[in-house]
């Protein structure tokens, strides 16, 4: 196949040199957004350099983006540079308007990066942190993003769960550079290291902040957090969930006993958040937190779509509630129809105390 360019205008080579079969080549880095907490990587971020991979190739890079401030910042990023075999570079933004994760800002800094290196793709966790990021840095960019992606068929066809999880849509990116996506982090699981695997730390760069210009409207006021031993709800092994039925705070208590001797965490449904009896950071489900632990355990939990879509991937399901054709039934591996004000206090005085 042979093909020749007559040029007869400015015009006519400047729309051929944008035509996607030229300007493929142009976009062929893929950029995560990450996020940091303690010095290190959070499990999200990990989880999407895993599904970053899916997009490499011989003439493809992974670069990874943090931002903030301090001391942590730095180690976050002596971390990443070393997270993974494929990372190529680490770009760290150094100021105190990025550490308290304003979608403005944020958004603002991969519009920057995006312009000075055109990467192909941009990804990060479909977690509070890029649902808050992605689409105002997407809107930016004057591009649509693709959120909750589970599956990456090749670097434009997705899969992602519609109708709360009852049903999968294919999708085929059609739109222009760059493709941004959200994934959900319970389907791309980090892969441990092999002890061969180890490399040189990728090279850490700066980002040019000099033409960054004036912060937007928004500001940061304070942030109020409840100190707990447990594990990390999006995180944990072991996840122990209480519903409605509960009827009351004190009555959830008994999920939290519960769960300390499991070393487990906390979850509830919406009802019970909405009823006021935990707040709505242990929420799992289509509007809380997506969870996949090894083990799920439901008390009093009817099983509505919303919450089925937060914890189906869960590895091993167990239900106990009072009504036997409760729908959380359908998705459990292991049911037990009984009263759950007399099965927990059986559980508890029959399991041993954590050590």
């Amino acid at each position: 196949m042979s093909m020749f360019l007559r040029s007869r205008t400015n015009n006519t080579l400047r729309h051929l040199f944008t035509h996607p079969l030229f300007s493929s080549s142009r976009f062929i880095g893929t950029l995560v957004v990450a996020e940091h907490e303690g010095g290190s990587l959070t499990a999200a971020s990990l989880s999407s350099v895993a599904a970053a991979n899916k997009f490499l190739s011989q003439d493809n890079s992974l670069s990874l983006l943090l931002a903030g401030s301090g001391p942590s910042l730095h180690d976050a990023a002596a971390n990443a540079a070393s997270c993974h075999p494929s990372v190529s570079q680490v770009l760290v933004a150094d100021s105190d308007r990025f550490k308290h994760h304003l979608a403005e800002p944020w958004a603002k800094l991969i519009h920057l990066v995006q312009q000075k290196d055109e990467y192909s793709h941009i990804v990060t966790a479909s977690s509070t942190f890029g649902k808050n990021i992605l689409p105002r840095a997407a809107a930016l960019l004057d591009v649509s993003p693709v959120t909750d992606v589970i599956e990456i068929s090749d670097p434009k066809t997705f899969v992602r769960p519609i109708y709360a999880g009852n049903a999968l849509c294919t999708l085929r990116y059609t739109g222009s550079d760059p493709c941004m996506l959200t994934i959900r982090t319970t389907s791309f699981p980090v892969a441990p290291a092999s002890p061969d695997s180890k490399t040189g730390a990728a090279p850490i760069h700066q980002v040019d902040l000099s033409t960054f210009g004036e912060d937007g409207n928004s500001k940061f006021v304070k942030q109020t957090s409840q100190e707990s031993e447990r594990p990390d709800l999006g995180t944990a092994r072991v996840v122990v969930t209480g519903g409605r039925a509960l009827k009351s705070a004190e009555n959830f208590k008994m999920i939290e006993k519960l769960a300390e001797k499991l070393g487990a965490a906390v979850g509830a449904t919406r009802a019970a958040v909405d009823a006021g009896y935990v707040p709505n950071e242990l929420q799992v489900g289509q509007t809380g937190k997506i969870v996949a632990p090894e083990l799920y355990m439901a008390f009093g939990v009817s099983g509505a779509i919303q919450h089925i879509a937060g914890m189906r991937d869960s590895k091993v399901i167990v239900a106990v509630n009072k009504d036997a054709d409760a729908p959380i039934f359908q998705v459990a591996d292991y049911g037990l129809v009984g009263d759950l004000f007399e099965i927990i206090p059986e559980l508890l005085e029959k399991l041993p105390e954590k050590k």
